[in-house]
């Protein structure tokens, strides 16, 4: 039973680092909000202009692409339908970047439990020995300090991959949720100056 424990820890660290790695390589602010995509808007006044940046959007796929498309190819919509439009085609994009952050989340709940889970396996089979055998000789107690010691292992574990977990957890999540007021400041300034530029 402690190795099926010490094996559901170790399956456990490495989806928690293979989420981390996961993660890190796909909330990169500039695969989220490509800085050529970025530079375009700002320049972005003219039909033309507004064509130059949908063939920047397509040339390089990115939440922040995807949503100026949407906004870019619904111009002839009515103001209100198109914001409607991105702000559902936002929510999407958000789910997407928010992925993983579920396992991270359990993981930091699961993997003290499993380790304590071991913990008290191995200290019930430690004393369930003692009480068979008895403690009659300082080798025995030093045997017992042994075990005892050897147990532990287990909830530490437990907490080194809960700990690295958390901060993950917690630095992706804040992560997503600037990367997600960027780009709602981004395509709301590229709505409000199209549909001025028509109305004026």
């Amino acid at each position: 039973m402690e190795t099926v424990v010490k094996i559901l820890l170790g399956v456990t660290s490495v989806i928690g680092l293979g989420v981390i790695g996961w993660r890190l390589w796909t909330l990169r602010w500039n695969h989220v909000v490509p800085t050529v995509i970025t530079s375009s808007l700002t320049q972005c006044h003219t039909a033309d202009d507004v064509a130059t940046l949908r063939a920047i959007c397509e040339q390089n796929p990115s939440p922040l692409g995807r949503l100026l498309l949407r906004a870019a190819n619904h111009l002839d919509w009515p103001k209100a339908d198109n914001v409607l439009s991105l702000e559902t085609a936002a929510r999407h994009e958000i789910v997407r970047l928010e992925r993983g952050l579920v396992v991270l989340e359990i993981i930091v709940g699961i993997a003290p439990l499993l380790g304590l889970v071991g913990t008290i396996i191995g200290m019930i089979a430690v004393f369930g020995d003692l009480g068979q055998t008895g403690l009659n000789t300082v080798n025995d107690a030093s045997k017992l300090a042994s075990g005892i010691s050897y147990i532990l292992w287990t909830t530490l574990i437990g907490l080194l991959i809960s700990i690295p977990s958390l901060i993950a957890w917690s630095y992706f999540t804040k992560k997503v949720e600037v990367l997600a007021v960027e780009m709602e400041a981004l395509c709301e300034e590229f709505v409000r100056t199209q549909y001025r530029d028509k109305n004026s």
